[in-house]
Protein backbone atom coordinates (compact mmCIF):
# COMPACT_ATOMS: atom_id res chain seq x y z
CA UNK A 1 0.00 0.00 0.00
CA UNK A 2 1.17 3.24 -1.08
CA UNK A 3 0.51 6.49 1.70
CA UNK A 4 -1.90 8.81 0.59
CA UNK A 5 -0.64 12.76 0.63
CA UNK A 6 -2.22 15.45 2.94
CA UNK A 7 -1.30 18.19 0.55
CA UNK A 8 -0.38 21.09 2.39
CA UNK A 9 -0.36 23.48 -0.75
CA UNK A 10 -4.06 22.38 -1.57
CA UNK A 11 -5.30 22.67 1.84
CA UNK A 12 -3.44 26.03 2.11
CA UNK A 13 -5.32 27.49 -0.40
CA UNK A 14 -8.89 26.29 0.63
CA UNK A 15 -8.09 27.72 4.28
CA UNK A 16 -7.03 31.11 2.91
CA UNK A 17 -9.23 32.24 0.06
CA UNK A 18 -11.58 31.34 3.55
CA UNK A 19 -9.32 34.42 4.69
CA UNK A 20 -9.85 36.68 2.21
CA UNK A 21 -13.23 36.69 2.69
CA UNK A 22 -13.28 37.08 6.06
CA UNK A 23 -10.56 40.28 5.77
CA UNK A 24 -13.21 41.68 2.84
CA UNK A 25 -16.04 41.07 5.57
CA UNK A 26 -13.61 43.31 8.23
CA UNK A 27 -12.68 45.88 5.44
CA UNK A 28 -16.28 46.24 4.68
CA UNK A 29 -16.49 47.64 8.58
CA UNK A 30 -13.46 49.67 7.78
CA UNK A 31 -10.76 47.71 9.37
CA UNK A 32 -7.95 45.85 7.52
CA UNK A 33 -6.60 43.35 9.51
CA UNK A 34 -2.64 44.59 9.85
CA UNK A 35 0.84 42.06 10.62
CA UNK A 36 4.07 43.48 11.28
CA UNK A 37 6.87 41.46 10.74
CA UNK A 38 10.00 42.19 12.48
CA UNK A 39 13.43 41.35 11.19
CA UNK A 40 16.82 41.65 12.24
CA UNK A 41 19.81 40.94 10.83
CA UNK A 42 20.57 39.35 7.24
CA UNK A 43 19.88 35.30 8.03
CA UNK A 44 19.46 34.49 4.34
CA UNK A 45 16.88 31.44 5.56
CA UNK A 46 14.76 34.14 7.79
CA UNK A 47 14.38 36.84 4.64
CA UNK A 48 12.58 33.52 2.60
CA UNK A 49 10.42 33.12 5.60
CA UNK A 50 9.86 36.80 5.66
CA UNK A 51 9.36 37.65 2.43
CA UNK A 52 6.94 34.18 1.89
CA UNK A 53 4.97 36.02 5.21
CA UNK A 54 4.40 39.25 3.77
CA UNK A 55 3.45 37.82 0.24
CA UNK A 56 0.95 35.79 1.83
CA UNK A 57 -0.69 38.28 3.55
CA UNK A 58 -1.23 40.45 0.71
CA UNK A 59 -2.53 37.60 -1.24
CA UNK A 60 -5.01 37.25 1.64
CA UNK A 61 -5.95 41.04 1.23
CA UNK A 62 -4.09 41.49 4.74
CA UNK A 63 -2.31 44.88 5.39
CA UNK A 64 1.42 43.90 5.89
CA UNK A 65 4.31 46.24 7.10
CA UNK A 66 7.86 44.53 7.12
CA UNK A 67 10.52 46.23 9.13
CA UNK A 68 14.05 45.24 8.78
CA UNK A 69 17.17 46.55 11.08
CA UNK A 70 20.93 45.31 10.60
CA UNK A 71 22.21 42.70 13.13
CA UNK A 72 23.62 45.48 15.38
CA UNK A 73 20.20 46.45 16.57
CA UNK A 74 20.42 46.99 19.89
CA UNK A 75 18.09 45.08 22.21
CA UNK A 76 16.66 48.31 23.51
CA UNK A 77 15.83 49.25 20.73
CA UNK A 78 13.69 46.49 19.47
CA UNK A 79 11.84 46.10 22.54
CA UNK A 80 10.76 49.77 22.01
CA UNK A 81 9.90 49.10 18.54
CA UNK A 82 7.72 46.12 19.84
CA UNK A 83 6.24 48.36 22.12
CA UNK A 84 5.38 50.91 19.65
CA UNK A 85 3.80 48.34 17.70
CA UNK A 86 2.09 47.29 20.30
CA UNK A 87 0.31 50.60 20.54
CA UNK A 88 -0.50 50.99 16.93
CA UNK A 89 -4.53 50.37 15.96
CA UNK A 90 -4.03 49.48 12.86
CA UNK A 91 -1.53 46.52 13.64
CA UNK A 92 -3.01 43.37 14.83
CA UNK A 93 -0.37 40.66 14.55
CA UNK A 94 3.33 41.32 15.51
CA UNK A 95 6.03 38.76 14.68
CA UNK A 96 9.52 38.90 15.32
CA UNK A 97 11.25 36.66 13.32
CA UNK A 98 13.69 34.22 15.17
CA UNK A 99 16.72 33.92 15.16
CA UNK A 100 17.90 36.60 16.28
CA UNK A 101 21.00 37.62 16.97
CA UNK A 102 23.15 36.19 20.13
CA UNK A 103 23.25 39.71 22.09
CA UNK A 104 19.22 40.01 21.99
CA UNK A 105 17.28 37.88 24.42
CA UNK A 106 14.76 36.60 22.02
CA UNK A 107 12.27 35.36 25.12
CA UNK A 108 12.55 38.94 26.54
CA UNK A 109 11.48 40.23 23.19
CA UNK A 110 8.78 37.70 22.72
CA UNK A 111 7.50 38.72 26.28
CA UNK A 112 7.23 42.42 25.33
CA UNK A 113 4.40 41.77 22.48
CA UNK A 114 1.02 42.28 23.90
CA UNK A 115 -0.53 38.84 24.01
CA UNK A 116 -3.46 39.97 22.14
CA UNK A 117 -1.22 40.45 19.05
CA UNK A 118 0.97 37.46 19.62
CA UNK A 119 0.14 35.54 16.51
CA UNK A 120 2.78 33.11 16.55
CA UNK A 121 1.42 31.75 19.79
CA UNK A 122 5.18 32.08 21.46
CA UNK A 123 3.92 34.37 24.33
CA UNK A 124 4.14 32.53 28.00
CA UNK A 125 0.39 33.20 27.80
CA UNK A 126 -0.47 31.94 24.86
CA UNK A 127 1.20 28.87 25.93
CA UNK A 128 -0.28 29.14 29.46
CA UNK A 129 -3.86 29.03 27.49
CA UNK A 130 -2.76 26.23 25.39
CA UNK A 131 -1.77 24.57 28.48
CA UNK A 132 -5.04 24.87 29.95
CA UNK A 133 -7.58 24.66 27.36
CA UNK A 134 -8.15 28.28 27.54
CA UNK A 135 -8.40 30.91 24.00
CA UNK A 136 -5.59 31.97 22.87
CA UNK A 137 -3.40 31.63 20.03
CA UNK A 138 -1.95 28.50 19.09
CA UNK A 139 1.53 28.19 17.58
CA UNK A 140 1.36 28.03 13.69
CA UNK A 141 3.57 24.56 12.95
CA UNK A 142 1.61 22.31 15.31
CA UNK A 143 -1.94 24.46 14.43
CA UNK A 144 -1.17 23.41 10.75
CA UNK A 145 -0.71 19.79 11.53
CA UNK A 146 -4.07 19.32 13.09
CA UNK A 147 -5.85 20.79 10.46
CA UNK A 148 -4.42 18.65 8.00
CA UNK A 149 -5.35 15.97 10.34
CA UNK A 150 -8.85 17.26 10.42
CA UNK A 151 -8.61 17.30 6.38
CA UNK A 152 -8.67 14.07 6.26
CA UNK A 153 -10.94 13.12 8.60
CA UNK A 154 -8.80 11.66 11.65
CA UNK A 155 -10.21 11.29 14.73
CA UNK A 156 -7.57 11.56 17.35
CA UNK A 157 -9.56 10.14 20.41
CA UNK A 158 -8.25 6.65 21.79
CA UNK A 159 -5.20 6.81 19.59
CA UNK A 160 -1.88 7.13 20.15
CA UNK A 161 -0.06 9.39 19.14
CA UNK A 162 3.98 10.20 18.88
CA UNK A 163 5.80 13.53 19.35
CA UNK A 164 9.63 13.39 17.68
CA UNK A 165 11.26 16.99 19.54
CA UNK A 166 10.66 18.73 22.36
CA UNK A 167 10.35 22.05 21.40
CA UNK A 168 8.72 25.43 22.71
CA UNK A 169 7.80 25.70 19.25
CA UNK A 170 6.43 22.32 17.80
CA UNK A 171 6.82 19.65 20.15
CA UNK A 172 5.31 20.67 23.17
CA UNK A 173 2.82 22.62 22.12
CA UNK A 174 1.92 19.70 19.24
CA UNK A 175 1.37 17.26 22.41
CA UNK A 176 -0.87 19.08 23.93
CA UNK A 177 -3.14 19.87 20.92
CA UNK A 178 -3.26 15.97 20.80
CA UNK A 179 -4.00 15.76 24.37
CA UNK A 180 -6.62 18.33 24.15
CA UNK A 181 -8.31 15.60 21.09
CA UNK A 182 -8.31 12.64 23.34
CA UNK A 183 -5.41 11.00 21.65
CA UNK A 184 -2.78 9.35 23.92
CA UNK A 185 0.51 11.61 23.86
CA UNK A 186 4.11 10.42 23.65
CA UNK A 187 7.04 13.05 23.74
CA UNK A 188 9.89 11.33 22.05
CA UNK A 189 13.77 13.13 21.75
CA UNK A 190 17.33 12.86 21.89
CA UNK A 191 17.49 11.07 25.22
CA UNK A 192 14.95 8.59 24.38
CA UNK A 193 16.97 5.27 24.46
CA UNK A 194 14.59 2.93 21.93
CA UNK A 195 12.79 5.31 19.99
CA UNK A 196 11.76 2.34 17.47
CA UNK A 197 9.99 0.61 20.38
CA UNK A 198 7.45 3.84 20.83
CA UNK A 199 7.17 4.75 17.18
CA UNK A 200 6.03 1.16 16.19
CA UNK A 201 2.77 1.74 18.63
CA UNK A 202 2.13 5.23 17.23
CA UNK A 203 -1.27 5.68 15.75
CA UNK A 204 -0.22 9.38 14.20
CA UNK A 205 3.65 10.34 14.14
CA UNK A 206 5.06 13.99 14.10
CA UNK A 207 8.31 14.31 13.31
CA UNK A 208 9.82 17.80 14.48
CA UNK A 209 13.70 17.57 15.28
CA UNK A 210 15.28 19.09 12.47
CA UNK A 211 17.39 15.90 11.69
CA UNK A 212 16.96 13.87 7.78
CA UNK A 213 15.67 10.42 8.22
CA UNK A 214 14.90 10.33 11.91
CA UNK A 215 12.09 8.21 10.79
CA UNK A 216 12.34 4.98 8.49
CA UNK A 217 10.05 2.55 7.03
CA UNK A 218 10.78 -0.19 9.77
CA UNK A 219 9.87 2.15 12.42
CA UNK A 220 6.39 2.92 11.43
CA UNK A 221 3.37 0.89 12.12
CA UNK A 222 0.99 -0.31 9.39
CA UNK A 223 -1.31 2.21 8.45
CA UNK A 224 0.12 5.11 10.57
CA UNK A 225 -0.52 8.53 9.79
CA UNK A 226 3.06 10.10 9.58
CA UNK A 227 3.49 14.35 9.71
CA UNK A 228 7.02 15.46 8.54
CA UNK A 229 7.86 18.83 10.07
CA UNK A 230 11.35 19.21 9.20
CA UNK A 231 13.12 20.87 7.04
CA UNK A 232 16.42 19.58 5.71
CA UNK A 233 18.72 19.18 2.70
CA UNK A 234 19.70 15.60 1.04
CA UNK A 235 23.55 15.56 -0.26
CA UNK A 236 21.96 16.92 -3.72
CA UNK A 237 21.25 19.78 -1.48
CA UNK A 238 17.07 19.31 -2.00
CA UNK A 239 14.99 20.31 1.02
CA UNK A 240 13.92 17.19 2.87
CA UNK A 241 12.14 16.18 6.06
CA UNK A 242 12.89 14.31 9.07
CA UNK A 243 11.39 11.26 7.68
CA UNK A 244 12.43 8.62 5.30
CA UNK A 245 9.78 9.53 2.84
CA UNK A 246 10.27 7.51 -0.04
CA UNK A 247 10.71 4.45 2.65
CA UNK A 248 7.59 5.36 4.75
CA UNK A 249 4.82 6.16 2.58
CA UNK A 250 4.78 2.73 1.76
CA UNK A 251 3.74 1.81 5.22
CA UNK A 252 1.84 4.39 6.44
CA UNK A 253 -1.85 5.52 5.35
CA UNK A 254 -1.11 9.25 5.12
CA UNK A 255 1.96 11.54 4.94
CA UNK A 256 3.10 15.07 4.25
CA UNK A 257 5.38 15.68 1.53
CA UNK A 258 8.51 17.96 1.82
CA UNK A 259 7.99 20.41 0.49
CA UNK A 260 4.32 21.25 0.00
CA UNK A 261 3.08 19.49 3.38
CA UNK A 262 3.40 21.08 6.59
CA UNK A 263 5.32 24.43 5.39
CA UNK A 264 2.70 25.67 3.92
CA UNK A 265 0.20 25.06 6.65
CA UNK A 266 2.50 26.89 8.76
CA UNK A 267 1.86 30.48 6.96
CA UNK A 268 -1.50 29.83 6.62
CA UNK A 269 -2.06 29.29 9.99
CA UNK A 270 -0.14 32.65 10.64
CA UNK A 271 -3.13 34.63 8.66
CA UNK A 272 -5.69 33.32 10.31
CA UNK A 273 -4.03 34.03 13.51
CA UNK A 274 -3.56 37.41 12.63
CA UNK A 275 -7.23 37.88 11.00
CA UNK A 276 -8.46 36.26 14.52
CA UNK A 277 -6.57 39.05 16.47
CA UNK A 278 -8.24 41.58 13.99
CA UNK A 279 -11.68 40.26 14.28
CA UNK A 280 -11.60 40.09 18.74
CA UNK A 281 -9.85 43.84 18.38
CA UNK A 282 -13.21 44.84 16.58
CA UNK A 283 -15.60 43.68 18.67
Amino acid sequence: MTAQLIDGNALSKQLRSQVAARAQALKAKGITPGLAVVLVGDNPASQVYVRNKVKACEDAGLHSVLEKYDAHLRESDLLARVEALNQDASIHGILVQLPLPAHIDAQKVIEAISPAKDVDGFHIASAGALMTGMKGFWPCTPYGCMKMLESIGYKLKGKHAVVIGRSNIVGKPMALMLLQQNATVTICHSATPDLKAMTLQADVIVAAVGKRNVLTADMVKPGAVVLDVGMNRNDEGKLCGDVDFDGVKEVASYITPVPGGVGPMTITMLLVNTLEAAESAAH
